[in-house]
């Protein structure tokens, strides 16, 4: 799946994604800039957030109310060893069950799970982002 958007579009990219994921834990990737943290407010609000989305960056997790269920945001940006993530229970929160959306998830990829989805944004423009969709299930394998 590819899909071309503007910030505009973002609310429909989201419900897409939502629809078409195949897991509950979801990479974001992209470089600094790309929009990371704007899609995952975009999927929070399609959760039916609430309360304001905000970067992780210092706290490393974010944790948000949806409608029905806890979800959690994470971003990995700070960390100089993947071993990091563990210290704060990172593996806990995928085998939770609960939607977890990652930023600058290949900090930590020798602690993700099996199967995750990920989705790759390019910067096409100033206006306008190109999503990749990149499915990963080692379960297969």
């Amino acid at each position: 799946m590819e899909i071309t958007f503007s910030l505009e579009q973002l609310p429909e990219v989201a419900k897409t994604i939502l629809q078409h994921a195949t897991h509950r834990v979801i990479c974001i990737d992209g470089p600094m800039g790309a929009g990371k943290t704007t899609l995952i407010t975009a999927l929070c609000k399609a959760l039916l957030v609430t309360e304001e989305v905000n970067s992780p960056t210092f706290a490393l997790v974010n944790s948000y109310q949806a409608q029905h269920e806890l979800l959690y945001h994470f971003d990995f940006y700070r960390l100089d060893h993947p071993d990091e993530a563990l210290d704060f229970g990172v593996e806990e929160y995928f085998e939770s069950g609960a939607y977890c959306f990652l930023e600058w998830a290949e900090k930590i990829t020798p602690h993700l799970p099996l199967a995750y989805n990920r989705y790759e944004i390019t910067i096409l423009n100033a206006q306008l982002r190109k999503l990749t969709a990149h499915p990963i299930n080692l379960n297969s394998v």
